[in-house]
């Protein structure tokens, strides 16, 4: 086995050109035969039992290769990458030069290294100080959002339907006269000026009574998600069955002791002050870190290799599809409701994920400048901590290289933050 490092036209990619010795590869095509000989039927043998060279004879000497090489190759592969410390961010662009049985398997790979990074000024950095102070107004909106959380809906008589309403309505859409799927419903209920239908639909169900009638004419809009219905006219049915309206508790000592553990209105609005100038504090800190990250960056230049930024383009894809997953909706859906295609979604993407690859960059390059080596305490702080969110026991997530791997480098970047807050000029 031998191997070849060259660089290419481009800083940040490197030539591989492997030679992997005609036995070895002769024995992984001896294993692929031994694993599929039962899926070949060769006349004159038992299904499974023909020899190898019947097999090559009717299917050509090159069946088994491509199966000896993805056995052979990987391995042989990761282990030059680590021996010649090797930090390959994208997939190898393979090339295959020679692959013959009973002769050496030659090919190269063109893979794509870590950009070299040159730190700017790090430290003394000056941003802005980023506060946010709690207002009447922001207590008094917490206190009606808990209000409407404890309001009692009661049927409204007499009158028609006003704005803020609660309807219970049967509809039913057609465009072109023609019904169209999931544009129909009975006993619907509809708060008016919800804006959860599409627009104009619900301003046209305002002064109707109960038991009323109307058609309700709307257009969808051009970027609606249903290719089917996007920018069509359509015709709504409409019967009116009940009005209904929340009815909000009266926000006083009573109303405090009955919605939390205080006796008074003031106690109350104290704890809610309490409780958002922490948040307040939490978000400042977290934006003051991404301004300070922001400036530091702006000092670095570097060239990121287009494999960093597929895969962390992925990334962002795979963290989407589990958000979606929670809400019951796959990619294609979504994609679907939002009129656009993968390739424009992740053309869109490019900018944050150049951004995200820059940021974990240029913090990885000043963990080596300062010579950043997370405490022993801390890492068994982290790896307990993560013990409960994983379920596992600390010593069994500690036997994982990658999982270690993944807490060093975060309490490193962690560390990293911190003294560039120490060492920033806030003003």
């Amino acid at each position: 086995m031998s191997i070849k490092i060259e660089k290419t036209e481009n800083a940040n990619e490197l030539k591989l050109s492997f030679e992997i010795e005609a036995a070895k590869f002769d024995e992984a095509i001896n294993k692929v035969y031994k694993e599929s000989a039962k899926y070949f039927n060769i006349p004159g043998f038992r299904k499974g039992k023909a020899p190898m060279a019947m097999v090559e004879k009717m299917y050509g000497p090159s069946i088994f290769y491509e199966d000896a090489f993805n056995e052979v190759v990987p391995e042989v592969y990761e282990k030059e990458l680590k021996e010649n410390n090797i930090e390959a961010v994208s997939k190898p662009d393979l090339d295959i030069e020679q692959m013959e049985k009973g002769k050496d398997l030659n090919f190269t790979a063109i893979v794509q290294i870590k950009p070299e990074v040159k730190l700017g000024k790090y430290k003394g950095i000056q941003i802005k100080k980023i506060e946010y102070n709690v207002s009447d107004e922001d207590i008094n909106h917490e206190l009606g959002h808990m209000a409407e959380r404890n309001s009692r809906v009661v049927a409204v008589e007499g009158r028609p339907v006003e704005k803020g309403d609660i309807t219970v309505i049967d509809f039913e859409g057609t465009v072109d006269g023609v019904k169209f799927e999931g544009g129909a419903a009975e006993g619907h209920e509809l708060e008016i000026g919800s804006n959860t239908f599409i627009p104009g639909f619900e301003d046209q169900i305002i002064g109707m009574n109960v038991e009323e009638e109307k058609d309700i004419k709307v257009k969808f809009p051009e970027d609606y998600f249903s290719e089917e219905l996007k920018g069509k006219d359509a015709v709504f049915k409409v019967k009116l069955h009940e009005i209904k309206k929340k009815e909000l508790p009266e926000i006083n000592d009573d109303f405090a002791k009955d919605t939390s553990e205080f006796d008074t209105l003031e106690e109350l609005k104290n704890s809610i002050k309490e409780k958002l100038e922490e948040e307040n504090k939490s978000r400042a800190k977290y934006e003051t870190e991404e301004e300070l990250i922001k400036a530091v960056c702006k000092e670095v230049e570097i060239d990121i290799p287009s494999g960093m930024i597929d895969t962390e383009l992925d990334n962002m894809v795979k963290e989407v599809e589990t958000r979606l997953s929670y809400q019951g909706m796959n990619m294609e859906m979504y994609l679907n409701m939002i009129g656009k295609t993968m390739a424009d979604f992740r053309k869109e993407g490019e900018d944050q994920a150049k951004e995200a690859v820059k940021t974990r960059l240029v913090l990885e390059q000043i963990v080596k400048e300062e010579k950043i080596e997370p405490a022993e305490e801390k890492i068994n702080e982290k790896l307990e901590e993560l013990s409960k969110t994983y379920g596992k026991k600390a010593e069994e997530l500690k036997e994982n290289e990658y999982f270690m791997e993944y807490i060093t480098k975060t309490l490193a970047q962690e560390q990293v933050i911190s003294l560039l807050l120490e060492n920033a000029k806030i003003k």
